[in-house]
Protein backbone atom coordinates (compact mmCIF):
# COMPACT_ATOMS: atom_id res chain seq x y z
CA UNK A 1 0.00 0.00 0.00
CA UNK A 2 2.60 2.40 0.72
CA UNK A 3 4.87 1.57 -2.37
CA UNK A 4 1.80 2.47 -4.08
CA UNK A 5 1.13 5.29 -3.02
CA UNK A 6 4.43 6.29 -3.28
CA UNK A 7 4.60 5.30 -6.86
CA UNK A 8 1.73 7.21 -8.36
CA UNK A 9 2.33 10.29 -5.95
CA UNK A 10 5.82 9.87 -8.18
CA UNK A 11 3.92 9.41 -11.52
CA UNK A 12 1.85 12.35 -10.89
CA UNK A 13 4.39 14.86 -9.77
CA UNK A 14 5.98 13.55 -13.13
CA UNK A 15 2.85 14.43 -15.40
CA UNK A 16 2.42 17.69 -13.56
CA UNK A 17 6.86 18.19 -13.80
CA UNK A 18 6.01 18.35 -17.51
CA UNK A 19 3.68 21.11 -17.98
CA UNK A 20 6.58 23.35 -15.69
CA UNK A 21 8.14 24.51 -18.70
CA UNK A 22 6.34 26.65 -20.93
CA UNK A 23 4.49 28.49 -17.96
CA UNK A 24 8.46 28.83 -16.32
CA UNK A 25 9.39 31.00 -19.77
CA UNK A 26 5.99 32.56 -20.08
CA UNK A 27 6.03 33.70 -16.59
CA UNK A 28 9.99 35.01 -16.12
CA UNK A 29 9.64 38.06 -17.35
CA UNK A 30 10.58 41.70 -15.58
CA UNK A 31 7.91 43.18 -13.41
CA UNK A 32 5.92 45.40 -15.74
CA UNK A 33 6.51 43.12 -18.44
CA UNK A 34 3.48 41.23 -20.12
CA UNK A 35 3.81 37.44 -19.98
CA UNK A 36 5.56 36.16 -23.14
CA UNK A 37 3.49 34.86 -26.11
CA UNK A 38 6.64 34.06 -28.28
CA UNK A 39 9.39 32.18 -28.21
CA UNK A 40 13.15 33.72 -28.74
CA UNK A 41 12.38 32.84 -32.36
CA UNK A 42 9.17 35.45 -32.66
CA UNK A 43 7.14 31.92 -32.86
CA UNK A 44 3.64 32.30 -31.14
CA UNK A 45 3.30 30.09 -28.20
CA UNK A 46 0.25 28.49 -29.30
CA UNK A 47 -1.65 25.65 -27.13
CA UNK A 48 -5.00 25.39 -24.91
CA UNK A 49 -5.82 27.41 -21.94
CA UNK A 50 -4.45 30.36 -24.23
CA UNK A 51 -0.83 28.50 -24.45
CA UNK A 52 -0.30 27.57 -21.11
CA UNK A 53 -0.77 24.23 -21.29
CA UNK A 54 1.53 21.86 -23.90
CA UNK A 55 4.96 21.30 -24.27
CA UNK A 56 8.06 23.37 -23.43
CA UNK A 57 9.63 23.77 -26.69
CA UNK A 58 8.53 25.45 -29.37
CA UNK A 59 7.90 23.18 -32.32
CA UNK A 60 9.43 25.36 -35.09
CA UNK A 61 12.52 25.88 -33.19
CA UNK A 62 12.93 23.66 -30.03
CA UNK A 63 13.78 27.04 -28.56
CA UNK A 64 12.81 28.49 -25.19
CA UNK A 65 11.73 26.64 -21.56
CA UNK A 66 14.00 25.11 -19.14
CA UNK A 67 14.05 20.95 -20.07
CA UNK A 68 11.00 18.95 -18.93
CA UNK A 69 13.03 15.80 -18.04
CA UNK A 70 14.78 17.86 -15.21
CA UNK A 71 11.36 19.38 -13.90
CA UNK A 72 9.74 16.09 -13.97
CA UNK A 73 12.73 14.64 -12.09
CA UNK A 74 12.66 16.76 -9.27
CA UNK A 75 8.99 17.13 -9.27
CA UNK A 76 8.40 13.81 -9.33
CA UNK A 77 11.08 12.87 -6.46
CA UNK A 78 9.84 15.85 -4.64
CA UNK A 79 6.00 14.42 -4.70
CA UNK A 80 7.41 10.58 -3.80
CA UNK A 81 9.57 11.84 -1.29
CA UNK A 82 6.22 13.71 0.39
CA UNK A 83 4.07 10.54 0.73
CA UNK A 84 6.76 8.33 1.45
CA UNK A 85 6.97 10.90 4.64
CA UNK A 86 3.18 11.59 4.86
CA UNK A 87 1.42 8.10 4.41
CA UNK A 88 -2.05 7.69 3.24
CA UNK A 89 -3.18 10.84 5.11
CA UNK A 90 -5.07 13.37 3.90
CA UNK A 91 -2.85 16.09 4.48
CA UNK A 92 -0.96 14.57 1.39
CA UNK A 93 -3.70 15.88 -1.23
CA UNK A 94 -1.79 19.35 -0.14
CA UNK A 95 1.44 18.91 -0.58
CA UNK A 96 0.90 17.44 -3.77
CA UNK A 97 -1.07 20.40 -4.75
CA UNK A 98 1.52 22.19 -3.45
CA UNK A 99 4.34 20.54 -4.35
CA UNK A 100 4.57 21.50 -8.82
CA UNK A 101 3.44 25.36 -8.16
CA UNK A 102 6.69 25.69 -5.86
CA UNK A 103 8.89 23.83 -8.40
CA UNK A 104 7.85 26.32 -10.86
CA UNK A 105 8.42 29.11 -8.67
CA UNK A 106 11.82 27.68 -8.11
CA UNK A 107 12.57 28.13 -12.06
CA UNK A 108 11.01 31.12 -12.53
CA UNK A 109 13.10 33.26 -9.03
CA UNK A 110 16.64 31.47 -10.26
CA UNK A 111 15.71 32.93 -13.94
CA UNK A 112 14.68 36.62 -13.17
CA UNK A 113 14.68 36.49 -9.44
CA UNK A 114 11.10 37.22 -9.28
CA UNK A 115 8.42 35.67 -7.59
CA UNK A 116 5.09 36.82 -9.62
CA UNK A 117 1.81 36.98 -7.76
CA UNK A 118 -0.23 34.56 -9.79
CA UNK A 119 1.75 31.94 -8.13
CA UNK A 120 2.95 33.02 -4.53
CA UNK A 121 -1.02 33.37 -3.78
CA UNK A 122 -2.60 30.16 -5.18
CA UNK A 123 0.15 28.97 -3.39
CA UNK A 124 -0.91 30.13 -0.01
CA UNK A 125 -4.81 29.54 -0.97
CA UNK A 126 -4.24 26.00 -2.44
CA UNK A 127 -2.34 25.15 0.87
CA UNK A 128 -5.26 26.53 2.92
CA UNK A 129 -8.21 25.37 1.09
CA UNK A 130 -6.78 21.89 0.60
CA UNK A 131 -5.88 21.86 4.30
CA UNK A 132 -9.41 23.43 5.50
CA UNK A 133 -10.72 20.10 3.54
CA UNK A 134 -8.64 17.98 5.39
CA UNK A 135 -9.47 19.37 8.30
CA UNK A 136 -12.65 18.92 8.13
CA UNK A 137 -12.52 15.18 6.29
CA UNK A 138 -10.67 14.25 10.05
CA UNK A 139 -11.39 16.59 12.19
CA UNK A 140 -8.62 18.26 13.25
CA UNK A 141 -9.57 21.35 12.58
CA UNK A 142 -7.05 22.61 15.61
CA UNK A 143 -4.28 21.61 12.95
CA UNK A 144 -5.81 23.93 10.07
CA UNK A 145 -6.30 27.18 12.57
CA UNK A 146 -2.54 26.33 13.43
CA UNK A 147 -1.75 26.01 9.33
CA UNK A 148 -3.10 29.22 9.38
CA UNK A 149 -1.37 30.80 12.14
CA UNK A 150 1.57 29.79 10.93
CA UNK A 151 1.23 31.55 7.63
CA UNK A 152 0.54 34.91 8.97
CA UNK A 153 3.49 34.09 11.63
CA UNK A 154 6.24 33.31 8.88
CA UNK A 155 4.46 35.97 6.35
CA UNK A 156 5.15 38.42 9.61
CA UNK A 157 8.67 37.31 10.10
CA UNK A 158 9.95 38.07 6.46
CA UNK A 159 7.64 41.06 6.20
CA UNK A 160 9.77 42.23 9.13
CA UNK A 161 13.06 41.31 7.53
CA UNK A 162 11.85 43.43 4.34
CA UNK A 163 11.30 46.73 6.39
CA UNK A 164 14.67 45.85 7.92
CA UNK A 165 16.36 44.87 4.61
CA UNK A 166 14.31 45.68 1.58
CA UNK A 167 17.39 44.95 -1.03
CA UNK A 168 17.64 42.11 0.06
CA UNK A 169 14.22 40.72 0.46
CA UNK A 170 11.34 41.23 -1.87
CA UNK A 171 7.65 41.24 -1.35
CA UNK A 172 7.50 37.95 -3.45
CA UNK A 173 9.33 36.73 -0.88
CA UNK A 174 6.72 37.62 1.87
CA UNK A 175 3.86 36.89 -0.17
CA UNK A 176 5.80 33.24 -0.32
CA UNK A 177 6.06 32.72 3.04
CA UNK A 178 2.52 32.76 3.77
CA UNK A 179 2.09 30.04 1.34
CA UNK A 180 4.79 27.83 3.10
CA UNK A 181 4.04 29.22 6.39
CA UNK A 182 -0.11 27.55 5.86
CA UNK A 183 1.77 23.68 5.10
CA UNK A 184 4.30 24.10 8.00
CA UNK A 185 2.08 25.11 10.56
CA UNK A 186 -0.19 21.96 10.17
CA UNK A 187 2.33 20.34 11.88
CA UNK A 188 2.96 22.98 14.76
CA UNK A 189 5.36 25.43 15.89
CA UNK A 190 8.08 22.98 15.55
CA UNK A 191 7.81 22.39 12.10
CA UNK A 192 7.05 26.01 11.17
CA UNK A 193 10.32 27.10 13.23
CA UNK A 194 12.40 24.27 11.64
CA UNK A 195 11.44 24.59 7.79
CA UNK A 196 11.98 28.65 7.92
CA UNK A 197 15.30 28.52 9.91
CA UNK A 198 16.25 25.78 7.04
CA UNK A 199 15.49 28.40 4.17
CA UNK A 200 17.26 31.35 5.78
CA UNK A 201 20.63 29.06 6.68
CA UNK A 202 20.67 27.27 3.48
CA UNK A 203 20.29 30.64 1.57
CA UNK A 204 22.99 32.47 4.28
CA UNK A 205 24.91 29.09 3.10
CA UNK A 206 25.01 29.39 -0.44
CA UNK A 207 25.55 33.49 0.27
CA UNK A 208 28.78 32.69 1.71
CA UNK A 209 29.82 30.16 -0.41
CA UNK A 210 29.64 32.46 -3.26
CA UNK A 211 31.91 34.71 -1.36
CA UNK A 212 34.03 32.34 -0.45
CA UNK A 213 34.51 30.81 -3.71
CA UNK A 214 34.99 35.00 -5.00
CA UNK A 215 31.74 34.34 -7.49
CA UNK A 216 29.82 37.21 -6.11
CA UNK A 217 30.31 40.15 -4.72
CA UNK A 218 28.39 41.65 -0.54
CA UNK A 219 25.72 43.06 -2.65
CA UNK A 220 25.01 40.58 -5.33
CA UNK A 221 21.41 39.51 -5.40
CA UNK A 222 20.48 36.14 -5.58
CA UNK A 223 16.98 34.57 -5.48
CA UNK A 224 15.86 33.92 -1.91
CA UNK A 225 12.53 31.44 -3.05
CA UNK A 226 14.04 28.25 -4.12
CA UNK A 227 16.07 28.05 -0.66
CA UNK A 228 12.95 29.46 1.36
CA UNK A 229 11.26 26.40 -0.37
CA UNK A 230 13.76 23.83 0.20
CA UNK A 231 13.65 24.45 3.81
CA UNK A 232 9.80 24.73 3.72
CA UNK A 233 10.06 21.15 1.65
CA UNK A 234 12.90 19.71 4.65
CA UNK A 235 10.57 21.09 7.85
CA UNK A 236 7.72 19.37 6.09
CA UNK A 237 9.53 15.68 5.61
CA UNK A 238 10.37 16.04 9.43
CA UNK A 239 7.17 17.07 10.22
CA UNK A 240 4.99 14.33 8.83
CA UNK A 241 7.77 11.64 9.51
CA UNK A 242 6.78 12.60 13.58
CA UNK A 243 3.52 12.93 13.29
CA UNK A 244 3.64 9.16 11.41
CA UNK A 245 5.87 7.90 14.03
Amino acid sequence: MALMLIVLAAAYGAAAGLLIPRPAHRMAVEPEEEWRAACPGGHAITGPARGWLGRGHCRDCGAYGPGGLPTATVTALACAALAAATGPRPELVAWLLMAPLAVLLTVVDRRVRRLPDALTLPLAVVGAGALGLAARLTGETGAWRRALLGGLLLGACYLLLYAVNPRGIGLGDVKLAVGLGVALGWYGLRTLVTGGAAGVLSGALYGAGLLLFRRGARDTAMPLGPFMIFGAFCGLLLGAAATAA
